[in-house]
């Protein structure tokens, strides 16, 4: 079985450790920038055999280096926003398929096929330019809907509010995925009726649009405008070819070719316990061409082995 398909079959902890390590000693041979920095830990690399063990590349790398694992022509570069004059991420995607299986399973995962949606994309931070992976994923959702009222927003916020009352009569299932604060304005110039069948998936991101808001007020807000019982939520970057969600509350849950570890803020080779706080570290099984061993700038806490909060 090739390497992408057994990412995708893991089906408990063994297997899992035993792919990140093969994907781990590969991209060691094969990014410079990965080798140079692991070789700063030569003392430990020697004894890793464990996932817990490997060496974690600052996510700034993806701004300063081109990560590839291996030559080829990259099939897509996503890029991260960014201020006019700052240096963005770069993610150089070797095979488009392999992201696409990797949202794709993810979703259906926890939300089952997206064919039964009706997916709407209130996105227009990220519509406004070029390079956006979460662009890329939607769209492919939208398309694969086959519903014929799925499609993107910008500012007509009005054609939104009766495009999700019709579907709403119509007892239709609805993805409404959207940046945080388009959300926001949503909600603050609408009162929506309670619909069951409505998803409100929030991206996160004010993008210098709004105040930043933590996470339980976002959410409370959202609720009211929406009439929603929950507020879901995706955690993605522009530097991961996974996704995980959230059904409600910020705790999120990742697939099964996906790690969150958490460590000490001062010191990059400790672990915290469950229930503490700490940097997130993320293992993406799915990057077997860029770096799959990421060392974020986020801070969040475990809760269990595949659920944590943000």
């Amino acid at each position: 079985m090739s390497l992408s398909k057994r990412i995708f079959n893991i089906s408990n902890e063994d297997e899992f450790n035993s792919v990140a390590l093969e994907v781990f000693h590969f991209q060691y041979k094969n990014i410079p920038v990965y080798k140079k920095y692991v070789d700063l830990f030569k003392s430990r690399k020697k004894t890793i055999n464990h996932y817990k063990e490997i060496p974690f590349l600052p996510i700034s790398a993806f701004k300063s280096h081109e990560l590839k694992c291996g030559n080829f022509e990259a099939a897509a570069i996503f890029s991260s926003s960014g201020t006019t004059g700052k240096q963005t991420s770069r993610h150089f995607v070797n095979n488009l398929e392999t992201y696409g299986n990797s949202f794709n399973l993810a979703f259906e995962r926890f939300y089952g096929k997206v064919e039964s949606y009706c997916v709407l994309g209130l996105l227009p931070s990220y519509l406004e330019r070029q390079g956006s992976s979460l662009i890329y994923m939607v769209n492919d959702f939208i398309e694969q809907s086959n519903h014929e009222q799925s499609g993107f927003f910008l500012d007509n916020q009005k054609e939104l509010f009766d495009l999700l009352q019709r579907l709403s009569n119509n007892k239709e299932k609805v993805l409404l995925i959207g940046v945080s604060f388009a959300l926001l304005d949503f909600a603050e110039q609408y009162d929506l009726k309670s619909n069951q069948n409505l998803v409100v998936m929030e991206t996160g991101g004010m993008k210098g649009r709004r105040k930043e808001l933590v996470r339980e007020e976002l959410h409370s807000i959202l609720q009211k405008g929406f009439s929603a019982e929950k507020i879901h939520s995706e955690y993605g970057m522009t530097e991961l070819l996974s996704q995980v969600y959230s059904k409600g509350n910020g705790v999120f849950e990742t697939p099964p070719w996906m790690k969150i570890l958490i460590r000490e803020q001062d010191d990059p080779a400790q672990l915290t316990p469950i229930g503490q706080a700490g940097v997130m570290n993320i293992i993406d099984l799915a990057n077997t061409r860029s770096c799959a061993f990421i060392q974020t700038d986020d801070l969040g806490k475990k809760l269990d082995e595949s659920r944590f909060e943000v």
